[in-house]
Protein backbone atom coordinates (compact mmCIF):
# COMPACT_ATOMS: atom_id res chain seq x y z
CA UNK A 1 0.00 0.00 0.00
CA UNK A 2 1.48 3.36 -0.99
CA UNK A 3 1.84 6.34 1.32
CA UNK A 4 -1.15 8.23 -0.08
CA UNK A 5 -3.59 5.35 0.53
CA UNK A 6 -2.28 4.92 4.09
CA UNK A 7 -2.75 8.65 4.76
CA UNK A 8 -6.32 8.56 3.40
CA UNK A 9 -7.26 5.46 5.41
CA UNK A 10 -5.89 6.91 8.66
CA UNK A 11 -7.66 10.22 7.97
CA UNK A 12 -11.02 8.46 7.52
CA UNK A 13 -10.83 6.78 10.94
CA UNK A 14 -9.54 10.00 12.49
CA UNK A 15 -12.54 11.92 11.12
CA UNK A 16 -14.94 9.40 12.69
CA UNK A 17 -13.26 9.84 16.08
CA UNK A 18 -13.37 13.64 15.82
CA UNK A 19 -17.06 13.53 14.83
CA UNK A 20 -17.93 11.52 17.94
CA UNK A 21 -15.85 13.89 20.07
CA UNK A 22 -17.68 16.92 18.66
CA UNK A 23 -21.05 15.37 19.53
CA UNK A 24 -19.83 14.65 23.06
CA UNK A 25 -18.62 18.23 23.47
CA UNK A 26 -21.90 19.63 22.17
CA UNK A 27 -23.89 17.58 24.67
CA UNK A 28 -21.65 18.65 27.52
CA UNK A 29 -21.75 22.29 26.44
CA UNK A 30 -25.55 22.18 26.50
CA UNK A 31 -25.53 20.90 30.08
CA UNK A 32 -22.97 23.43 31.32
CA UNK A 33 -23.67 27.06 32.16
CA UNK A 34 -21.53 29.65 30.43
CA UNK A 35 -20.13 30.76 33.80
CA UNK A 36 -18.80 27.30 34.63
CA UNK A 37 -15.01 27.14 34.68
CA UNK A 38 -12.58 24.56 33.37
CA UNK A 39 -12.35 22.91 36.80
CA UNK A 40 -16.05 22.06 36.60
CA UNK A 41 -15.46 20.33 33.26
CA UNK A 42 -12.54 18.33 34.63
CA UNK A 43 -14.86 16.65 37.11
CA UNK A 44 -17.21 15.28 34.44
CA UNK A 45 -16.87 11.93 32.75
CA UNK A 46 -18.42 13.27 29.53
CA UNK A 47 -15.57 15.77 29.23
CA UNK A 48 -12.96 13.04 29.53
CA UNK A 49 -14.86 10.95 26.98
CA UNK A 50 -14.60 13.87 24.56
CA UNK A 51 -10.92 14.32 25.40
CA UNK A 52 -10.28 10.61 24.80
CA UNK A 53 -12.04 10.68 21.43
CA UNK A 54 -10.15 13.82 20.43
CA UNK A 55 -6.89 12.18 21.51
CA UNK A 56 -7.64 9.08 19.43
CA UNK A 57 -8.46 11.27 16.43
CA UNK A 58 -5.30 13.29 16.98
CA UNK A 59 -3.05 10.22 17.14
CA UNK A 60 -4.52 8.87 13.93
CA UNK A 61 -4.15 12.31 12.36
CA UNK A 62 -0.48 12.48 13.37
CA UNK A 63 0.09 9.10 11.76
CA UNK A 64 -1.64 10.30 8.59
CA UNK A 65 0.60 13.38 8.48
CA UNK A 66 3.62 11.07 8.42
CA UNK A 67 2.43 9.55 5.13
CA UNK A 68 0.65 12.44 3.39
CA UNK A 69 1.13 16.20 2.87
CA UNK A 70 -1.00 18.79 4.64
CA UNK A 71 -2.81 19.66 1.42
CA UNK A 72 -4.00 16.04 1.26
CA UNK A 73 -4.66 15.14 4.90
CA UNK A 74 -6.27 18.33 6.22
CA UNK A 75 -9.17 18.62 3.72
CA UNK A 76 -10.23 15.11 4.70
CA UNK A 77 -11.20 16.60 8.04
CA UNK A 78 -14.44 17.68 6.31
CA UNK A 79 -15.48 14.04 6.65
CA UNK A 80 -16.01 14.80 10.35
CA UNK A 81 -19.24 16.57 9.44
CA UNK A 82 -20.17 13.97 6.80
CA UNK A 83 -19.82 11.16 9.35
CA UNK A 84 -22.32 12.87 11.66
CA UNK A 85 -25.12 12.75 9.05
CA UNK A 86 -26.10 9.06 9.05
CA UNK A 87 -25.25 8.65 12.72
CA UNK A 88 -27.35 11.65 13.69
CA UNK A 89 -30.27 10.54 11.52
CA UNK A 90 -30.20 7.05 13.01
CA UNK A 91 -30.11 8.37 16.57
CA UNK A 92 -33.06 10.66 15.82
CA UNK A 93 -35.06 7.82 14.24
CA UNK A 94 -35.44 9.54 10.86
CA UNK A 95 -34.20 9.25 7.30
CA UNK A 96 -31.38 11.31 5.86
CA UNK A 97 -32.96 14.37 4.25
CA UNK A 98 -32.49 15.46 0.64
CA UNK A 99 -30.42 18.46 1.75
CA UNK A 100 -28.14 16.19 3.76
CA UNK A 101 -27.70 13.86 0.78
CA UNK A 102 -26.82 16.81 -1.48
CA UNK A 103 -24.38 18.16 1.08
CA UNK A 104 -22.76 14.75 1.52
CA UNK A 105 -22.42 14.17 -2.23
CA UNK A 106 -20.98 17.65 -2.87
CA UNK A 107 -18.51 17.28 0.00
CA UNK A 108 -17.34 13.87 -1.17
CA UNK A 109 -17.01 15.01 -4.80
CA UNK A 110 -15.08 18.09 -3.70
CA UNK A 111 -12.75 16.03 -1.54
CA UNK A 112 -12.22 13.62 -4.42
CA UNK A 113 -11.11 16.48 -6.65
CA UNK A 114 -8.80 17.75 -3.92
CA UNK A 115 -7.28 14.30 -3.47
CA UNK A 116 -6.40 14.17 -7.17
CA UNK A 117 -4.91 17.66 -7.06
CA UNK A 118 -3.04 17.29 -3.77
CA UNK A 119 -1.84 13.70 -3.99
CA UNK A 120 1.90 13.47 -3.57
CA UNK A 121 4.79 11.79 -1.85
CA UNK A 122 5.26 11.56 1.88
CA UNK A 123 6.39 14.89 3.39
CA UNK A 124 10.07 15.64 3.96
CA UNK A 125 10.35 19.40 4.55
CA UNK A 126 9.99 20.84 8.06
CA UNK A 127 9.67 24.30 9.57
CA UNK A 128 12.76 26.01 10.92
CA UNK A 129 12.77 27.46 14.42
CA UNK A 130 12.27 30.99 13.07
CA UNK A 131 9.38 29.85 10.86
CA UNK A 132 7.71 27.98 13.71
CA UNK A 133 7.95 31.01 16.01
CA UNK A 134 6.59 33.30 13.29
CA UNK A 135 3.66 30.96 12.62
CA UNK A 136 2.97 30.76 16.36
CA UNK A 137 3.02 34.55 16.80
CA UNK A 138 0.70 35.20 13.85
CA UNK A 139 -1.71 32.46 14.96
CA UNK A 140 -1.79 33.73 18.53
CA UNK A 141 -2.64 37.23 17.31
CA UNK A 142 -5.47 35.98 15.07
CA UNK A 143 -6.89 33.75 17.81
CA UNK A 144 -6.83 36.66 20.25
CA UNK A 145 -8.79 38.83 17.79
CA UNK A 146 -11.36 36.11 17.09
CA UNK A 147 -11.80 35.29 20.79
CA UNK A 148 -12.51 38.84 21.91
CA UNK A 149 -15.89 39.57 23.55
CA UNK A 150 -18.64 40.68 21.18
CA UNK A 151 -21.43 39.52 18.90
CA UNK A 152 -21.71 35.95 17.55
CA UNK A 153 -19.00 34.50 19.80
CA UNK A 154 -19.86 30.93 18.79
CA UNK A 155 -18.83 31.30 15.16
CA UNK A 156 -15.78 33.42 16.01
CA UNK A 157 -14.65 30.90 18.60
CA UNK A 158 -15.22 28.14 16.04
CA UNK A 159 -13.02 29.97 13.52
CA UNK A 160 -10.35 30.45 16.20
CA UNK A 161 -10.60 26.76 17.11
CA UNK A 162 -10.21 25.65 13.49
CA UNK A 163 -7.28 28.01 13.00
CA UNK A 164 -5.50 26.82 16.16
CA UNK A 165 -6.10 23.15 15.34
CA UNK A 166 -4.93 23.57 11.74
CA UNK A 167 -1.72 25.25 12.83
CA UNK A 168 -1.20 22.55 15.46
CA UNK A 169 -1.45 19.95 12.68
CA UNK A 170 1.09 21.78 10.53
CA UNK A 171 3.49 22.00 13.47
CA UNK A 172 2.81 18.34 14.31
CA UNK A 173 3.92 17.33 10.85
CA UNK A 174 7.23 19.11 11.39
CA UNK A 175 7.60 17.34 14.73
CA UNK A 176 6.69 13.94 13.29
CA UNK A 177 8.96 14.16 10.24
CA UNK A 178 11.89 15.58 12.23
CA UNK A 179 11.72 12.90 14.93
CA UNK A 180 11.37 9.96 12.56
CA UNK A 181 13.99 10.79 9.93
CA UNK A 182 16.75 10.68 12.57
CA UNK A 183 18.58 13.57 10.94
CA UNK A 184 19.21 15.48 14.18
CA UNK A 185 18.97 15.36 17.99
CA UNK A 186 15.52 14.74 19.49
CA UNK A 187 15.97 17.39 22.19
CA UNK A 188 16.99 20.32 20.02
CA UNK A 189 15.61 23.78 20.78
CA UNK A 190 13.61 23.66 17.57
CA UNK A 191 11.77 20.43 18.38
CA UNK A 192 11.14 21.37 22.00
CA UNK A 193 9.70 24.72 20.90
CA UNK A 194 7.52 23.11 18.23
CA UNK A 195 6.27 20.53 20.73
CA UNK A 196 5.26 23.28 23.17
CA UNK A 197 3.49 25.18 20.40
CA UNK A 198 1.63 22.02 19.32
CA UNK A 199 0.45 21.42 22.89
CA UNK A 200 -0.68 25.02 23.35
CA UNK A 201 -2.59 25.28 20.07
CA UNK A 202 -4.14 21.81 20.35
CA UNK A 203 -5.43 22.53 23.86
CA UNK A 204 -6.55 26.02 22.84
CA UNK A 205 -8.45 24.62 19.87
CA UNK A 206 -10.19 22.07 22.09
CA UNK A 207 -11.30 24.66 24.67
CA UNK A 208 -12.40 27.14 22.00
CA UNK A 209 -14.53 24.50 20.29
CA UNK A 210 -16.13 23.68 23.66
CA UNK A 211 -17.35 27.27 23.99
CA UNK A 212 -18.33 27.44 20.31
CA UNK A 213 -20.65 24.41 20.62
CA UNK A 214 -22.76 26.00 23.36
CA UNK A 215 -25.12 27.37 20.73
CA UNK A 216 -25.41 24.08 18.82
CA UNK A 217 -23.19 21.87 16.73
CA UNK A 218 -24.11 22.49 13.06
CA UNK A 219 -22.78 25.93 12.12
CA UNK A 220 -19.79 26.00 14.55
CA UNK A 221 -18.63 22.56 13.43
CA UNK A 222 -18.87 23.68 9.80
CA UNK A 223 -16.69 26.72 10.55
CA UNK A 224 -14.15 24.56 12.40
CA UNK A 225 -14.17 22.07 9.53
CA UNK A 226 -13.44 24.77 6.95
CA UNK A 227 -10.95 26.89 8.94
CA UNK A 228 -8.76 23.93 9.90
CA UNK A 229 -7.62 22.80 6.43
CA UNK A 230 -7.32 26.37 5.17
CA UNK A 231 -4.82 27.23 7.91
CA UNK A 232 -2.82 24.02 7.52
CA UNK A 233 -2.78 24.07 3.72
CA UNK A 234 -1.63 27.70 3.72
CA UNK A 235 1.40 26.74 5.83
CA UNK A 236 2.08 23.69 3.66
CA UNK A 237 1.98 25.67 0.42
CA UNK A 238 3.86 28.73 1.72
CA UNK A 239 6.53 27.18 3.95
CA UNK A 240 6.80 23.44 3.40
CA UNK A 241 7.20 23.26 -0.35
CA UNK A 242 3.90 21.50 -0.99
CA UNK A 243 2.23 22.13 -4.34
CA UNK A 244 -0.81 21.37 -6.42
CA UNK A 245 -0.36 18.45 -8.81
CA UNK A 246 -0.15 19.66 -12.41
CA UNK A 247 0.88 23.21 -11.52
CA UNK A 248 -1.38 25.89 -12.97
CA UNK A 249 -3.35 23.26 -14.91
CA UNK A 250 -4.20 21.42 -11.68
CA UNK A 251 -5.32 24.64 -9.97
CA UNK A 252 -8.73 24.71 -11.69
CA UNK A 253 -9.93 21.29 -10.45
CA UNK A 254 -8.49 22.05 -7.01
CA UNK A 255 -10.49 25.28 -6.79
CA UNK A 256 -13.60 23.54 -8.13
CA UNK A 257 -13.19 20.78 -5.56
CA UNK A 258 -12.72 23.33 -2.79
CA UNK A 259 -15.88 25.19 -3.82
CA UNK A 260 -17.90 21.95 -3.96
CA UNK A 261 -16.63 20.83 -0.55
CA UNK A 262 -17.38 24.22 1.03
CA UNK A 263 -20.89 24.22 -0.42
CA UNK A 264 -21.44 20.67 0.81
CA UNK A 265 -20.29 21.50 4.34
CA UNK A 266 -22.58 24.56 4.43
CA UNK A 267 -25.57 22.44 3.31
CA UNK A 268 -24.81 19.85 5.98
CA UNK A 269 -24.55 22.46 8.72
CA UNK A 270 -27.83 24.09 7.65
CA UNK A 271 -29.56 20.71 7.60
CA UNK A 272 -28.36 19.95 11.13
CA UNK A 273 -29.62 23.31 12.40
CA UNK A 274 -32.97 22.78 10.61
CA UNK A 275 -33.38 19.32 12.11
CA UNK A 276 -32.58 20.64 15.59
CA UNK A 277 -35.15 23.44 15.16
CA UNK A 278 -37.80 20.96 13.94
CA UNK A 279 -37.51 18.92 17.14
CA UNK A 280 -37.60 22.00 19.41
CA UNK A 281 -40.95 21.97 21.28
CA UNK A 282 -42.99 25.21 21.13
CA UNK A 283 -42.74 27.48 24.14
CA UNK A 284 -45.18 30.02 25.46
CA UNK A 285 -44.23 33.68 25.21
CA UNK A 286 -42.06 34.69 28.11
CA UNK A 287 -40.71 31.20 28.76
CA UNK A 288 -37.10 31.02 29.70
CA UNK A 289 -34.92 30.08 26.69
CA UNK A 290 -33.54 26.58 26.87
CA UNK A 291 -30.19 26.33 28.59
CA UNK A 292 -29.46 22.95 27.10
CA UNK A 293 -28.94 22.26 23.41
CA UNK A 294 -28.45 18.60 22.58
CA UNK A 295 -27.57 17.48 19.09
CA UNK A 296 -28.47 14.12 17.63
CA UNK A 297 -25.39 11.97 17.33
CA UNK A 298 -23.90 8.60 18.13
CA UNK A 299 -23.98 7.43 21.77
CA UNK A 300 -20.84 8.37 23.65
CA UNK A 301 -19.17 6.16 26.21
CA UNK A 302 -20.38 7.04 29.67
CA UNK A 303 -23.45 8.97 28.46
CA UNK A 304 -26.85 8.35 30.01
CA UNK A 305 -29.20 5.97 28.24
CA UNK A 306 -31.57 8.85 27.52
CA UNK A 307 -28.89 10.54 25.45
CA UNK A 308 -29.11 7.79 22.83
CA UNK A 309 -32.78 8.58 22.16
CA UNK A 310 -33.99 11.19 19.64
CA UNK A 311 -32.60 14.41 21.02
CA UNK A 312 -33.87 17.94 21.17
CA UNK A 313 -33.41 21.24 22.99
CA UNK A 314 -34.76 21.16 26.50
CA UNK A 315 -34.40 23.33 29.60
CA UNK A 316 -32.52 21.86 32.51
CA UNK A 317 -31.10 23.17 35.74
CA UNK A 318 -27.47 24.15 35.85
CA UNK A 319 -24.82 21.78 37.22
Amino acid sequence: MNATLIAVALSLVSAAAYASAAVAQARLAGRTEASAGILRLLGRGAWWSAVGLNAAGALLHVAALKYGPLTLVQPLGALTLVAAVPLGARAAGRRVSGTEWRGTVLTLLGLGALLLAAGGAAPHDTLSLAEALAVGAVTLSLVAVLSRPGARPGLRHAAASGLASGVASALTQTLTVATTDRSGPLLSWRLVTVALLVSAFALGGLLLSQTAYRGGLGAPLAVVTLANPVAAAAIGLALLGEHIQGGVTGLAPALAGTAAAVRGVILLSRAQDRNAAATDPPRATGDRPPSRVVVAGPPVAGARAADSLPLHAEPVRGP
